[in-house]
């Protein structure tokens, strides 16, 4: 049975998201509202990447975004993580609304309330995995004891808890990933944004590495936004929209 989700006319009929956390608050993880995004390319002329699109992601649920190359979904998912900030429109996490944050506020925003994954891990190379794990943690102000018993929590949750002392020259691509999903969600982010997890992944390890986020999707009750092109982890979403021509589409109908 199909279900509407105000504010972004788009179905969904793949079940209900996990329950929702924070005492079952109907306050969505995520809004976008009319977001709208060009440049000025190097002619001079004005580019229209995104026009006018509208968003929201609900408690618990996972959509995932697809899109041909260069149809702007990379930044689609800036402006949600206000990694950029729109032409127009709005953001909203939570209940903090991005718009007139100074850069100050937005970064710690990004790093106490939003998780990000990319496709390739930039795990910093010098540190353990555990203390890659961490960083996000300490930067946030906690002490160091909350920040490692955490990681290991989470090491734990992503079964590299034996792996905590190697460094990322040690360990394989799939492994290394791993880390960069522990690292994103030590601050228990309210919103995780990946852009093409698994795109520099062979087949067996991305599909090792979609399990995970799904198991860590219903045990930990995760909201998030998966931009990618790989139709195998688009399928295993609540919803799949796609971006053409600037806006966003159930994917039935593109």
């Amino acid at each position: 049975m199909s279900e509407r989700v105000p504010g972004d006319g788009v179905s969904t009929s793949q079940g209900s998201p996990p329950p929702r956390p924070n005492g079952g608050s109907a306050q969505p993880a995520l809004r976008a509202l009319g977001l709208v995004k060009r440049f000025v390319g190097g002619d001079g002329r004005e580019l229209h990447i995104l026009e006018g699109i509208d968003l929201t992601l609900g408690r618990g649920e996972a959509i995932a975004i697809t899109g041909e190359s260069g149809s702007g979904k990379s930044t689609l998912l800036h402006l949600l993580g206000a990694l950029d900030r729109p032409t127009a429109g709005e953001v909203v996490i939570g209940d903090r609304e991005v718009a007139g944050l100074a850069d100050e506020e937005l970064a710690e925003l990004r790093n106490r309330h939003i998780g990000f994954i990319f496709q390739f891990h930039h795990l910093l190379r010098e540190f353990t995995a555990l203390e890659n794990v961490m960083m996000p943690a300490l930067i946030a102000g906690s002490t160091f004891a909350e920040s490692e018993a955490r990681a290991i929590e989470l090491l734990r949750d992503v079964g590299l808890a034996e792996r905590a002392s190697h460094k990322p020259r040690q360990l394989s691509g799939g492994e290394q990933q791993r880390i960069a999903v522990a690292r994103a969600l030590v601050n228990d982010p309210v919103v995780l944004l990946a852009d093409e997890p698994s795109g520099n992944l062979d087949t067996e390890t991305s599909g090792r590495l979609h399990d995970l986020l799904f198991d860590l999707r219903h045990s930990r009750g995760l909201s998030f936004v998966v931009v990618t092109h790989n139709l195998d982890l688009a399928a295993r979403a609540d919803r799949t929209l796609v971006l053409k021509g600037g806006r966003l589409h159930p994917h039935t109908e593109v």
